[in-house]
């Protein structure tokens, strides 16, 4: 039996067209962005196109969209190089609990650089508290980051309230989107985002490219210093192949953004089916409403999630915990979550995606039937 993949929130595969796109940049289009001849100057067109189609899915300007490898490197550019740039004005940043680790991380390593970092906890449903972050803020703070949606529980923050309230305080907003860009509309004006950061792999492009979104009027401190590239912003030589790639993405998500409600339809399903085959032994992790349309995190009560997914070898998901030496230890998002550790021991992450069909939803429905 072929393999079942629900694991998009992992990585999604690289959409036809987009394939379609690159595969020029891979067999004859091979010049150098920077050259002065006409290789060069179509290699140079080609990363502009889609800096362009970036810019248009986050209805920004195509100078405020910079190419990155991935959403780490994004991240990491947006903390480390507003703590360098604007360490005038303070040392403080607030972030959440449940943040991605390549938040989390370049957090820590700023608290070892003189950073003083506020982690604002979140409710049973995974969402951040308004109040909790404006009581969180002091006249050295210089920066708020809050993910956009959850990858693990797909729960959506209040991002336009978050923006509002960063504004109002003169401190700069960061978002990492890597999970919500191309899922739900984002308008980074609409939301008042002072940053924000894209990964590929989550949308349908390949592995090892982003973006990263700098408001217009905002500088910061390079992440990698070298030669003028990306205006100054980002040294290294384009990788126009993987550009290509990331701005069709953007492309085609803009365009097919209303099957995100055929998606959702799918989970919906799936959810009720669970909930019919199990009873009183499943329950949901994440906001049932203000949640990512693809993902759905359960909780299989009674059980750990790793030996259910070990059981089913046809089926490709997450798990919410990771066992070691015999210990099952929760994920740090179900535990800001308060998330029974007995009952979050068996949560096991199902993310849908484009490719996902009703007929593949049936056969998980079976397994988990048969197991």
């Amino acid at each position: 039996m072929k393999q079942v993949y629900v694991d998009y929130n992992a990585s999604t595969p690289i959409a036809p067209e987009v394939r379609e796109a690159m595969v020029p940049f891979l067999e004859s289009h091979f010049g150098n962005p920077s050259a002065l001849h006409a290789e060069g100057a179509n290699a140079k067109k080609a990363v502009q196109h889609a800096r362009d189609q970036v810019a248009s899915l986050l209805n920004c300007t195509d100078h405020e969209i910079i190419f990155t490898s991935g959403g780490s490197e994004s991240n990491n550019h947006v903390l480390k190089g507003v703590f360098e740039s604007y360490s005038h004005r303070g040392n403080h940043i607030i972030t959440t609990k449940i943040e991605h680790p390549a938040v989390m991380n370049p957090c820590k390593y700023l608290e070892w650089h003189g950073a003083r970092i506020t982690y604002v906890g979140v409710d049973q449903h995974g969402r951040v508290d308004l109040n909790e972050i404006k009581a969180a803020i002091t006249e050295d703070t210089i920066l708020i980051s809050v993910m956009h949606a959850n990858n693990e529980v797909g729960t959506i923050q209040p991002i336009a309230e978050i923006g509002k309230l960063a504004k109002e305080h003169n401190i700069f907003f960061h978002t990492d989107a890597s999970q919500s860009v191309g899922k739900v509309p984002i308008d980074v004006n609409e939301l008042q985002i002072d940053f924000l950061t894209i990964a590929g792999h989550k949308l349908y492009a390949p592995k090892g490219v982003g973006a990263l979104f700098i408001r217009d009027g905002l500088e910061i401190e390079p992440l990698v210093h070298g030669a003028d590239h990306e205006n100054g912003r980002r040294a290294g030589t384009e990788n126009v192949i993987f550009a290509v790639g990331l701005g069709k993405a953007c492309e085609l998500a803009g365009a097919t953004m209303g099957e995100n409600e055929q998606i959702q339809a799918l989970r919906d399903f799936f959810w009720e089916q669970l909930q019919a085959q199990f009873n009183e032994r499943i329950s949901l992790n994440g906001h049932l409403d203000e949640r990512l349309p693809n993902t759905l995190n359960v909780n299989f009560i009674g059980q750990v999630g790793q030996d259910v997914l070990a059981k089913l070898p046809q089926v490709a998901a997450s798990t919410g915990s990771a066992c070691h030496a015999g210990e099952v230890t929760l994920s740090p998002v179900l535990a800001a979550m308060g998330v029974d550790p007995e009952v979050g021991k068996g949560a096991i992450r199902f993310s849908l995606g484009k490719y996902t069909t009703k007929e593949e939803i049936d056969t998980v429905l079976s397994l988990l039937r048969d197991m």
